[in-house]
């Protein structure tokens, strides 16, 4: 499925229009998933434009990969990605070491998208991104930054 859709570039955020064509999804069907999938909550800006960050297009993709490649209903994939959202949290608790949860995870992206804080050095988006709790764990948010460099560099 990944290898159909084209590279997501390096940027921090991407315009409603460029995340459905790195999707494969029109804009309103995007609009209509930020309803029903809690853990899309992208950026509101001027005029209530939408800007999404990389954790959520990776998001969207795994949604994509639910509904239209494995069959899922919206309520079977929102079920889904909270048992993976909530089977990833339990391996940070666990005490598991980044290593070890990089070779044997094959979501990785999930802990990605469960972890709200945005990189470090985006201080605009932290005090917008309202997903933002502030004093996150900083493993977590370590974790986070390894695996946008990872993606990166594997693009």
């Amino acid at each position: 499925m990944d290898s159909l859709l084209p590279a997501i570039p390096a940027k921090r955020y991407f315009t409603i229009g460029e995340v459905g064509e790195l999707c494969g999804v029109k804009p309103h069907v995007l609009r209509y998933w930020e309803q029903e999938f809690t853990q899309l909550r992208p950026v509101k800006r001027r005029g209530n434009r939408r800007y999404y960050q990389r954790h959520e297009v990776m998001m969207i993709r795994r949604i994509r990969g639910l509904l239209y490649d494995q069959g899922f209903t919206i309520s079977g994939a929102r079920n889904k990605l909270l048992e993976l959202t909530q089977t990833e949290r339990q391996l940070m608790r666990s005490g598991a070491s980044t290593d070890e949860t990089l070779e044997d995870n094959e979501h990785s992206d999930e802990i990605e998208a469960a972890s709200d804080k945005p990189l470090a050095g985006e201080a605009d988006a932290i005090d917008t991104h309202p997903m933002h709790r502030p004093g996150l764990g900083s493993v977590l948010s370590v974790h986070q930054e390894l695996l946008q460099i990872r993606a990166m560099l594997t693009v």
